[in-house]
C-alpha cells in the first residue's frame, strides 16, 4: 500500500528529523497556539473591541494574519527563496487557500471565541483533529478510518458534549451551547481540517513557508477588506496593546511555518501526535491569564476526554 505524498519526505535534513528536536519544535508550536485563546481575548479589551462589533474583530484578524504574512515572505525573500513569478494556477492555489484557511476560519473562530470562554474554545477547537481523521478516510486510500480511530472520535466529540453541559443538576439534560459561540468555534476547527488537507497536496510543489506566507498574507487583505467595508476600526494602540499584536503576528508566522515544515520532514502520524497538547496548553493559558476555571468538573473531564481522544486517532498502529 503506497503512501499519500505529504507522508513520504525525501532528503530528510537531520535536523529536522532528530526526534529530540521534533518534539521541542511540536511542542513549542503547540505552546503558541494554546496561548493565542488568551492573547485573542485580551486583544479584544486592549484595544476596546466590543463583543458586538464583528467588525472590527475582523480588522484585527486581517491586520495580525497579513503582516505576518509579509514577515514571512520577507523572510524567504532573504533566504533565497522563489516568492514571486508564480503561474496563473498556483497564484490561484495560493488565492483559495488563503481565502478558506485565514479568512473564512477566522471570521467564524474571533466571533466565536468572543462569545465563549477561552477554556471551551481550545476544547471545542480541538475538534479539528477528528475532522481531518473523517475527511482523510474519504480523500486518501492509504488513510482508512480504523477502529482505534473510530473509537478516539466517539471519545473526542464525547469531551465537546461534557464541556457543553449546563451548570447545576440540570445540566444533564441541558447544553451550554450556542451557535455564535460554540457553534462557530466548531465550524471554524471544520474548516480549518479541510484547509489543511488542500495546503498538504500545494505544498508538494511550492515550499512551505512561501505557500503560508502567501496565504496568510491574502488572507489577512480579505479579513481587512471586509472589516473596514462593513465599518471596523482598531484603535488604543498602546505599547501593551501593540506588543500583543506583534506576539500574535510572531506566534502565527512562527507556528505555522515550522510545522508546515516538520510536516514535510517527518511522517504526518508522528507530527499530528502533538495535536493533544493545543488544547491542554489552551486551556491552562486561558485558566491563568483570562482567570477562567480549568477546574470545573466538565472542563476537567472534558479536556482527559479530547486529549484521549486525539491521542487514539494519531497514534501510529504498531508493526505486524
Amino acid at each position: 500500500m503506497s503512501a499519500s505524498p505529504a507522508s513520504v519526505p525525501h532528503d530528510r535534513p537531520s535536523a529536522l528529523t532528530d526526534r529530540k528536536t521534533v518534539f521541542l519544535l511540536a511542542m513549542f508550536c503547540c505552546l503558541l497556539w494554546g496561548s493565542s485563546y488568551p492573547a485573542i481575548k485580551g486583544g479584544y479589551a486592549l484595544f476596546g473591541i466590543a463583543t458586538d462589533d464583528i467588525a472590527s474583530k475582523l480588522v484585527f484578524a486581517g491586520w495580525r494574519f497579513a503582516l505576518a504574512g509579509a514577515v514571512l515572505l520577507a523572510w524567504a525573500a532573504a533566504s533565497g527563496k522563489r516568492v514571486g513569478g508564480w503561474p496563473a494556477r498556483t497564484l490561484g492555489q495560493f488565492a483559495l487557500l488563503g481565502l478558506v484557511q485565514t479568512t473564512l476560519q477566522y471570521v467564524f473562530f474571533y466571533i466565536g471565541l468572543a462569545h465563549t470562554t477561552g477554556v471551551k474554545s481550545s476544547i471545542m477547537n480541538a475538534t479539528g483533529t477528528f475532522f481531518s481523521v473523517l475527511l482523510a478516510h474519504w480523500i486518501y486510500a492509504n488513510d482508512r478510518l480504523s477502529y482505534g480511530k473510530a473509537i478516539g472520535c466517539v471519545v473526542g466529540f464525547a469531551g465537546v458534549m461534557v464541556v457543553n453541559l449546563g451548570a447545576g443538576l440540570g445540566g444533564l439534560l441541558a447544553l451550554d451551547f450556542t451557535l455564535l459561540g460554540e457553534g462557530f468555534v466548531v465550524i471554524a476547527a471544520g474548516v480549518l481540517a479541510a484547509a489543511s488537507i488542500y495546503g498538504k497536496r500545494i505544498s508538494q510543489g511550492v515550499d512551505p513557508i512561501v505557500m503560508t506566507g502567501w496565504q496568510l498574507a491574502i488572507g489577512g487583505a480579505a479579513l481587512l477588506a471586509l472589516g473596514y467595508g462593513l465599518g471596523g476600526t482598531l484603535t488604543r494602540f498602546t505599547p501593551a496593546s501593540t506588543a500583543l499584536l506583534a506576539y500574535m503576528v510572531l506566534l502565527s508566522s512562527l507556528a505555522i511555518s515550522i510545522w508546515s515544515l516538520l510536516l514535510k520532514h517527518n511522517r504526518v502520524s508522528l507530527i499530528t501526535a502533538f495535536n493533544f497538547m493545543v488544547p491542554v496548553f489552551g486551556a491552562l493559558l486561558s485558566a491563568l491569564f483570562l482567570h477562567e476555571t480549568i477546574l470545573e468538573w466538565r472542563n476537567a473531564i472534558a479536556l482527559v476526554l479530547v486529549c484521549a481522544g486525539i491521542w487514539l486517532v494519531t497514534r501510529e498502529p504498531k508493526a505486524g
